[in-house]
Parts: structure tokens; sequence; C-alpha cells
């Protein structure tokens, strides 16, 4: 482990720039099917960091019919050449990552000195969690959707410099120390503001010096970490969690994730520079589907939207909650291609249209009469948006496991080339099912991947 904390103070600023990098983002809000694409592009990368989210983030990866369900670990784990990284943005929850790591272990997925975790990320602690889960269902309070898993409570933790590190989580007479005093003042908080049970300092020092142990062997300084393998010439993917309209800052807030969920994340959540990265790769479905409360314009709760649940399996990898569906959105798509730098796009879930005879698409909005392109700032606004579709005739045919273009249906193609036109990114690749093999990749964006990879 200690051999990556290498000296960089020799490196020139042209041997920081040898590596290449590429981020994926979500485009819409989360839930696009990042797991499969990082999954299948990480052999063409010899790093993946995450770099925003918690445990809540669960990614479906499945290889030869065998299904991994990961919620901290990045999926570039599931390639054995491949350094794994989670990043000082991520927040940790050591008994999930130890859950997490020992599955990984079960399944035969290398994972020591594969995994490496950033001294600098912060730790959810059972507090954590009870302030959510109590606030979330606190009389009066707005409902956000969230998974009560501590995340929320743990940025804001990190926010008010309050929170504990993982390498203060190594330290035990700080960890000791920390815990006494937050539970002690966590405790008085939940039981004024929610009649909350109390919870025991002593035990959960106890559960978590021993969990510290068993996470000490994967901590390091990760952005010493990546920056040296960008000067040695590897190339790195970043994996982001949720998607653009779940930003902190940009999405439909307050219904939004508590984490920096667009490319910008990247440079904050793992310690790169800005001018390190050089191209962006957005996830959208091929229609558009939402978690929890909050505006969804182009939502369908009638029978077609239940057809595309169904079709699609759309229930969260780690909850299990159904999510609510609907069409395109193309102004917000356009929205998130602006706020990432989107210079590709990646479509998946194709084949859940396979059945329809018609697919709306919603184009624009339409305000108190007036059509817009934009996306509101307000989550009130959303509530005046009438949608304005264009309709576009289904393919009524199965393309599901189809890994060539020119092998999709006319009406397939015209619907692709429309979005590549309407959002002015290149779409690089189509995924046509739920297996790794599952996937069309354009021309231009495999000799771009083999460029970042090195390979002639």
């Amino acid at each position: 482990m200690k051999r990556a904390l290498v000296c960089l103070t020799s490196l020139t600023e042209s041997d920081l720039k040898k590596g290449k990098t590429a981020v994926i983002v979500g485009a819409q809000w989360g839930d696009e099917g990042k797991g499969k694409i990082v999954d299948v592009l990480s052999e063409s990368f010899s790093v993946v960091a995450r770099y925003a989210g918690g445990h809540n983030a669960g990614h479906t990866v499945i290889i030869n019919g065998k299904k991994f369900i990961l919620q901290l670990v990045p999926c570039g784990v599931l390639r054995a050449e491949c350094r794994s990284v989670i990043g000082n943005g991520v927040v940790l929850d050591p008994l999930a990552f130890l859950k997490e790591v020992g599955a990984l272990r079960e399944a035969g997925v290398k994972v020591d000195g594969n995994l490496f975790v950033s001294s600098r990320a912060h730790v959810i602690l059972p507090y954590h969690r009870m302030i959510e889960l109590a606030a979330e269902n606190a009389p009066g309070r707005v409902k956000i959707g969230t998974t009560s898993r501590g995340i929320g409570p743990a940025y804001e933790d990190k926010m008010g410099r309050r929170g504990l590190r993982v390498a203060d989580l190594l330290d035990l007479d700080l960890l000791k120390k920390h815990i006494e005093n937050a539970v002690r003042e966590k405790n008085m908080i939940a039981h004024a503001l929610f009649n909350s049970e109390p919870l025991d300092a002593d035990r959960m020092y106890s559960e978590y010096a021993r969990a510290a142990e068993r996470v000490a062997p994967f901590v390091c300084d990760t952005a010493v970490l990546l920056n040296q393998a960008l000067a040695n010439g590897d190339s790195i993917l970043f994996e982001g969690a949720q998607g653009t309209m779940l930003d902190i800052d940009h999405g439909t807030y307050p219904f939004v994730t508590s984490s920096s969920a667009t490319s910008g994340g990247a440079v904050i959540g793992t310690g790169v520079a800005p001018n390190a990265l050089n191209s962006v790769i957005g996830i959208t479905k091929a229609y558009s589907t939402r978690v929890g409360e909050g505006p969804f314009p182009s939502e369908d709760k009638g029978p077609a939207g239940e057809q595309l649940r169904k079709r699609g399996n759309e229930y969260g990898a780690v909850t299990g909650r159904p999510r609510r569906t609907g069409w395109m959105d193309l102004p917000l798509l356009r929205y998130a291609g602006m706020i990432n730098g989107i210079d590709w796009l990646v479509v998946t879930k194709l084949d859940v249209l396979d059945e329809l005879p018609e697919i709306p698409v919603c184009v624009s909005y339409k305000i108190d009469g007036k059509q817009t392109m934009e996306a509101p700032a307000q989550a009130s606004d959303y509530d005046k948006i009438e949608g304005v579709y264009r309709k576009f005739p289904g393919w009524k045919t199965s393309t599901e496991g189809i890994t060539k273009f020119d092998k999709l249906p006319r009406q397939t193609k015209e619907y692709l080339s429309f979005l590549e036109k309407e959002t002015g990114a290149k779409i690089g690749m189509v995924s046509t099912g739920p297996d790794r093999d599952h996937t069309i990749f354009m021309d231009d964006f495999v000799s771009e991947l083999k460029t970042a990879a090195g390979k002639p």
C-alpha cells in the first residue's frame, strides 16, 4: 500500500498530463445503468475511481448471467487487472464497505491489493442514520425520499467541520473521543426533535474500532495514488453516482442528493486537477426514471409507464423501491450536457422500448402558456410545466442482445439519431440488454477509447 505514496514534487507539469481520463456521469436522475457501462469500459482503463455519494448508489453488473450489486466499491473491481479507488468525496459506511468486500471475496473477486480507500473520505456512523430516519419521518417535514442510510447527515457534518474521516477512524483514541462527544450531542438533538431512543457510545466505539482494523489495509492517500497513475501514463475512469438532476447544486433542489454528482465532482472528490479531465461520457436511459419524491415533468402514471417499469425491471438495486417512469426529457438532457460538458452519450435499456407502438419524447416545456427549453430553478415551478411531445413510431421487434448498429431496425436508428442531433453529443454506445456483452460500440468511440488506453 505504501508503495503508492510516492513523492510527486519532482514531477513536471507535462509529466502529470501523460495519462488519459474520462468521467462517467448520469445524465438524468440516477439509475441510468452506469454500473454496466463502467464495467464494460473499465477494460480500457487502468484505474476506476468513485468520486461521490455513499452506499445508497447501487450499481448492478451482470457478467455471463451472474449478478453483482456494488454499492461503494467501484465497478472496476470486477476486472482483475484494474485498480479501484474510493475517493475523498465519498462518504463511507465502514460496516457496509466490509460487508460488500466480504461478498466480493466469496464470489472470487480480487479486492486485496486492488482496492483503495481515501484517508480523507468521511465516515458514516449510526447517529447519522438515526437523525436521517427520524427527520424523514417527522410530521410536517417535506419528504425527500432518501434511503435513510445516513448519507445526508454525514455530508452535513462534513460541511459543518465536525465530521470523522477515515484517517481519524484509524486513530482509536481520537475515534473514542469523537464518538463520545458526537453521541452525546446527537442523542440530545434526536430526543428533543424526534423523541428518538438514545445510542450507546461505548458499544458504538467497540464495533467501529473492530471495523477500523479491517478497513485499515485498504486506506491510503488516493489523491497521490491517482496523480502518480497519471504521471505513469495510466488511464483513469472516474465513476459518478446518482445523476445530474440529483446534484446538490444543479439538480431539482431540494429533492436531490447531498454531493456533487456532476462531472465537476470528479475533481473535488478525488484530488486530480481540472485540466486532467479529457472527456465526459453521459449515461441516459432510452426513456426516463426517478426514485423518490420531486419533480418529474415527463412522468407517465398510466399503463404505458407501468409497462416501462415491468419491462425495464425498474426497482432499486439496493432498496427494491419501484421507480417512477416516463419518457425521454430533452430539455433536461440538454441541461445535463451543458452542466457536465458531455462529449459522448451512452443510451441504455433501448430494448425496453421494443414492444411500444409509439414512443413519446418531451422536446420542450410550456410554462404559463409560454414555450421554453430551460429547466426551472424552483421545484414548485415544475408543477406548472406542460410537456411538449413529439411521437416516434415504435419498431415492434426485439433489439435485445444486438451488438451492431446496422442490425437495428430503421425506426430505432431514427430515434437514436434524433437524440444525437438534439443533444449535440455523439452517441458512443447503446446498451441492448443487461449483460456485459449486450452492447453496441460506435467506431469513433472505440477509436477514442483505444487512444485513451494507449493502444494502437
